[in-house]
């Protein structure tokens, strides 16, 4: 009966850890929404579709041949791979606000001919 005994089992709450190979990955996927300033919008996406965060990692698994043409090949099977742990959205949330906290790096952003 020591076999039943984690039969329903499942992982700790809180922030979920990605590997080294998955951290590559979504750090670069926290920056780029970043860095098009779509913090906001992406926070409330990730908290409304929280519970389908598996059903998503599924999904990127069905259309990878398709994503393959436009991504590294093992980018999105990681990227997958971390979204099918249950605290990665908590991670992705708090890595994204991290990064909006950050000072900007560039400096301030102006237009040319634009009043200063």
């Amino acid at each position: 009966m020591d076999w039943l005994k984690h039969a329903f089992a499942i992982e700790a709450p809180g922030p979920a850890e990605p590997t080294d190979e998955q951290r590559l990955v979504v750090e670069r996927f926290c920056r780029e929404i970043d860095r098009r300033g779509l913090t906001t919008p992406s926070l409330l996406f990730l908290e409304m579709c929280r519970p389908l965060n598996f059903v998503a990692a599924q999904a990127i698994h069905f259309f990878g041949p398709v994503l393959s043409i436009f991504t590294d090949r093992q980018a999105h099977v990681h990227l997958a791979a971390f979204l099918e742990r249950r605290g990665s959205v908590d991670w992705l949330c708090d890595r994204i606000t991290e990064l909006a906290k950050e000072p900007d790096r560039s400096g301030p952003s102006t237009i040319e001919g634009s009043p200063h």
